[in-house]
Formats: C-alpha cells, structure tokens, sequence
C-alpha cells in the first residue's frame, strides 16, 4: 500500500507575508481617519475654549472697566507670576502690548489642546487704570468715569483672511490665538518658545522681542495649507454693548 502523503495544514512565508501586508494597509486605512478624528476634536475643543476666553476678557472688562495685560509669556507654570496680568501703567496701560493669555487672572485655561499657551495681544488704551489719569484720545462728549476707554475709542488691530488678503475686522481691541497642531511659535508651559517655522502668516500671529510684543498690528484668520492658528478676537461693538448695559460707559 502507498502511504498517504501528508500535507502540511499551516501558511507558507509568502502567504504569511502577504496577510501581513494587507493587514497593515487596512490599519493604515484605520488610523488615518482615526488621527483626523482626534485632531478635528482637539480643533473643536480648542475652539470652544477660545469661546470661552473671549467671553472672560468681556466679564473682566465690564467688572474692571478695563481689558487685562498680557502675561509674561517666558514665566514658567508654578514659578511667581505665572498666568497673573501685571499691573498696568497708569497713564499708557499695559507695560507690553502682547504676551500670552493670563488664563489664572481670568480663570480659564493655560494651554490649547495641543499643550501650548494661548498668545494674547491687547491695545493700550483699553487697559488703562480706572479712572485713568488722562482722557480717551478721541475726546468723547462725556468722559468715561467707571471704564479705561470711550464709545469712540478704537482698537489697534485688525483682523484679516490672510497675511495681504480682505479684511475681516477692523478696530479691534484684543485678540487671542492658538497657534495650532504645528505649535509654530507658541509658548510652552515652561516659558520656551518653539520654532517659528516659515509661513508668513503664521510669522505675521507670533511674539516677538522675548515674549513682549508681536510683528504688526495684522492678524491672520484663515487656515491654510502651512498656516494652522486657530483666531479670536473681542469685537468692538460686543464689548461696547456689554458695557453700556453694565453702565460702565455713558
């Protein structure tokens, strides 16, 4: 009699191979959408942070009569100052015009969803000591007794799509920015400044000299291909709005 052959019941290598290669284009096809998931929620929670940011400078300004000053952007957490507004020159306002968020003054938080400090940059009347020591510069009818700033007092900043592109606010008082997944230019919580990176919005959002003031009075709004900030800004007539119904302002 024969002997029955015996046929082995395993893969071979090159079927082991190939399993294993359209294993792993599966999982690739996986975690891509799964990594755009995570970062299209840390875009959304970020977002909503920024929500929130923008109503506390409001709630600071109609309890204060004023916007806060910048942060030091270079303290690091814990150390004294972190977080806390410094107090502003009476006659002028804010010794710097841009820093990062005072999240502990405000109560919110520190760092984005990326782990990064906010950038905050505030025009100097606005900040002024309440009641200030000279009158708004556009002379309003009735000076302002409970407020830093006038009805006609004008932001120094203005808002646009991109570095050079359509306006998109004018006359703005404060803004806020994150500065995204690539953190280009952003301070960490220990007071370091990442790279700056090489897109000119992106360039055009950042602090410069140290941490204590900022390119131009442009701020770029519209991501785009290399540029990821997220933007926020205290809109004039808000403000002015919320203050006038507080009765800070005439």
């Amino acid at each position: 009699m024969k002997q029955a052959q015996r046929h082995s019941s395993g893969f071979t290598l090159v079927e082991m191979a190939i399993v294993l290669v359209i294993i792993g284009l599966l999982l690739g096809g996986l975690l891509m959408p799964l990594s755009a998931q995570i970062e299209g929620r840390r875009i959304s929670e970020t977002q909503k942070a920024l929500d929130e940011i923008n109503q506390a400078l409001i709630g600071f300004a109609v309890a204060n009569g004023r916007l806060p000053c910048p942060a030091p952007a270079t303290t690091a957490t814990g150390a004294a100052g972190a977080g806390i507004e410094p107090a502003p020159i009476v006659a002028g306002g804010c010794a710097n015009a841009a820093g990062v968020l005072p999240w502990a003054t405000l109560g919110v938080s520190e760092t984005d969803s990326w782990g990064r400090r906010y950038t905050y940059r505030v025009t100097g009347e606005f900040t002024r000591s309440v009641p200030g020591p000279t009158a708004p510069t556009c002379a309003p009818p009735t000076a302002p007794l409970y407020a830093a700033f006038a009805l006609c007092s004008q932001g120094d900043m203005t808002i646009l799509t991109t570095l050079g592109g359509s306006t998109v606010s004018t006359s703005v008082p404060a803004v806020v920015i994150s500065h995204g997944k690539n953190g280009n230019g952003a301070y960490t919580s220990q007071g370091a400044q990442l790279a700056t990176g090489a897109d000119a919005d992106e360039l055009d959002n950042q602090l410069t000299a140290g941490g204590t003031s900022m390119a131009n009075t442009t701020i770029s709004k519209t991501p785009t291909a290399t540029f990821d900030d997220l933007t926020s800004w205290v809109s004039p007539n808000i403000l002015f709005n919320r203050m006038v119904t507080a009765q800070k302002l005439p």
